[in-house]
């Protein structure tokens, strides 16, 4: 009990540190969203108004408490930009991102996990080089680019898959996931290649510890080796790549939203940074960093699932 109380402290502790940056980072940022929404030649006494209505003229201190027991209470305020609710303008936007987040998750999960065993248990055989090698490749060929390349064959020569866009999962499940597997294929092309080369090396690793001997020496087959003792070791390594990874994956989704012309957090990020609207550019990036910092620590309690001894230590 006191190693959890122990993660669920760290991880308040953790957001509270996010959020005093979040907030301080983009009030030191240049330019004035009161001039963007009025422009340039606009009225001074009309912009000094305009900031009293939207609470720029209050302290930072006080700014800050107020933006962060809003967010407490679900109220992340009103978007300069489209004049609306963030909470309303998120609830439209965040869709895409997250099942584009899941379905690339699932690729690199069903693709990595098995395609790393099986390079580590054939390590010697002609097709693990080959694919050592399109690992590598995964790992130095940027996202966007890969995408851009998926685009070409797949959507302007073969004519299988739109280009872009994007279909609602509520209007069609399947036209929705149809819509996102280039860019999730793109975005876990990298992801994947991590885990392989992760898991491979620390499987290979594990299999010349000395447990790994005496249970073959009992006579089991290498499968049950593998699965049974050698794969519970190496997840650990591997599940904190994949809490990585997630940050990655986030990321990385601003840019291929954009190549693959997906309405989604990246589209509002680039929006909001264009039109100084802080509200929605510090909501969404406080929403984004507290989601990492509660998978990382979701992951730092699998740990001890996956090996009890962590609690003890």
């Amino acid at each position: 009990m006191k190693y959890y109380l122990k993660k669920l402290a760290v991880l308040f502790a953790t957001l509270f540190m996010v959020s005093l940056i979040t907030f301080g980072v983009f009030q030191i940022l240049p330019g004035d969203p009161v001039l963007v929404m009025l422009g340039v030649d606009a009225d001074p006494a009309q912009a000094d108004i305009l900031r009293e209505k939207l609470g720029l003229t209050a302290p930072l201190p006080v700014r800050y408490l107020q933006w962060v027991t809003g967010l407490l209470h679900g109220d992340m305020g009103t978007s300069y930009k489209y004049s609306r609710p963030v909470s309303m303008v998120l609830a439209q936007r965040i869709q895409p991102t997250v099942i584009l987040a899941l379905l690339t998750i699932t690729i690199t999960v069903l693709v990595g996990i098995p395609l790393g065993i099986r390079l580590a248990r054939d390590a010697s055989r002609w097709y693990s080089g080959f694919l050592s090698g399109l690992t590598q490749l995964g790992l130095a060929i940027p996202a966007f680019w890969f995408g851009i390349l998926l685009i070409l064959i797949f959507a302007v020569h073969l004519n299988l898959i739109p280009a872009g866009g994007y279909v609602r999962w509520e209007k069609s499940p399947a036209q929705c996931i149809e819509s996102l597997i280039l860019p999730a294929v793109a975005l876990s092309f990298g992801t994947t290649a991590t885990v392989v080369r992760y898991l491979r090396n620390t499987l290979l690793d594990q299999m010349s510890k000395d447990y790994v001997r005496t249970a073959r020496s009992k006579g089991l087959k290498e499968r049950t080796v593998i699965y049974r003792h050698v794969l519970r070791n190496a997840l650990i390594p591997v599940l904190t790549i994949m809490a990585m990874l997630v940050t990655d994956i986030l990321a990385g989704s601003i840019i291929i939203e954009t190549v693959f012309s997906i309405p989604g957090l990246g589209s509002i990020i680039t929006a909001s940074i264009t039109s100084r609207d802080f509200p929605l550019l510090q909501s969404t990036v406080m929403y984004i960093a507290a989601l990492v910092v509660i998978i990382n620590t979701a992951v730092d309690i699998l740990y001890s699932v996956i090996d009890p001894r962590i609690r003890v230590k």
